[in-house]
């Protein structure tokens, strides 16, 4: 650990709060919804003592705060929202808007079911409705990865100009306290420098955003796009790798877990995976050969790295949530 960071028990939101404080966004639209409530609560104490420099925005609906996120991340300066559930659902209008504007806004998602009947249990549905909206996709294990992850997301968004979309599951990670390790602001700032866009929304510069195109300009703006959500693989794989130079931590894309001779892998993501890992090591012991898939970097969906991972392997099981 570096001498300069902080070792503090705290819960899965509170640790993503501290990841939003590291970055230093300028403009944080906010609904609350449970259970993401904690997160945008301890940004709002983190504004309150001065600790962090922030407008925080309350909206009128989740819609109305992603509207706010586009239209801030639009004039060049950095963004964050959270939500959970049925806000990520209100906001599935917008979230195509802010992937098209090549707004990098990144959100933090609470994975929650969806109704109806209601519930508030973790289910991956809410954000797994979104695959398609042009938003890179993270799914944390625990509070650190989460914490990190955030960080991640920014240094990746911003790079590819596109949002980023981080998640973890309901009560599980969101209110479950555990140690964790916040970084430097030094750190963070040498790996995370300032957000300085070249195209912005500026009088002195004189662009828009959102103006009626023909369809040979729309189908080049979203090859463009896409190209950009290829390119996240690569760049995905860089950050992290130098997040772990930096922490000691890192994550990958995927993890491969007692794959080699494995002959059945289980495939999962978030919080499932550390249940998962501990029924591949009671079933080692027991001499069945079984192996691990953790799937980090969801969208876009990492096919190499899974197909290598996978190699000579008979059988996969996969674990949805």
């Amino acid at each position: 650990m570096n001498k300069n960071n902080n070792r503090i028990l705290v819960n899965g939101n509170h640790a993503v709060a501290y990841g939003v404080r590291l970055a230093q966004p300028k403009v944080v639209p906010i609904y609350p919804i449970t259970p993401q409530t904690p997160i945008v609560e301890k940004i709002s104490e983190f504004q309150a003592a001065g600790e962090m420099v922030v407008e925080l925005m309350t909206a009128e609906s989740e819609h109305s705060a992603m509207a706010a996120c586009i239209t801030a991340s639009l004039t060049g300066v950095r963004v964050f929202t959270a939500t959970a559930s049925q806000g990520l659902m209100l906001m599935h209008e917008m979230l195509h808007y802010a992937s098209g504007a090549r707004a990098p806004i990144v959100m933090f998602n609470v994975n929650r079911t969806i109704g109806s009947p209601w519930g508030f249990w973790p289910d991956q549905t809410d954000s797994l409705a979104q695959r398609d909206t042009g938003w890179i996709q993270y799914y944390c294990e625990h509070g650190q990865e989460s914490l990190d992850t955030v960080l991640q997301a920014y240094r990746v968004a911003e790079k590819v100009m596109l949002p980023a979309m981080v998640m973890h599951e309901a009560f599980y990670v969101s209110h479950a306290l555990d140690i964790v390790e916040v970084p430097a602001q030094e750190m963070v700032d040498q790996y995370l420098p300032d957000f300085n866009p070249l195209h912005r929304l500026d009088p002195e510069i004189g662009e828009s955003w959102g103006n009626t195109v023909n369809q040979e300009m729309f189908y080049r703006h979203r090859r463009d796009l896409g190209l950009a959500m290829e390119s996240v693989i690569n760049v995905a794989q860089e950050a992290d790798l130098e997040w772990r130079e930096l922490t000691g931590r890192g994550y990958g894309i995927i993890e491969e877990y007692c794959c080699e001779g494995a002959e059945l892998v289980i495939a999962t993501m978030g919080s499932m995976v550390g249940t998962a890992r501990d029924a591949v090591d009671n079933l080692r012991k027991e001499g069945v050969p079984v192996g691990l898939i953790k799937v980090k970097l969801f969208r876009p969906f990492p096919f190499e790295a899974v197909r290598q991972a996978l190699r000579g392997v008979p059988k996969v099981m996969v674990l949805d949530r």
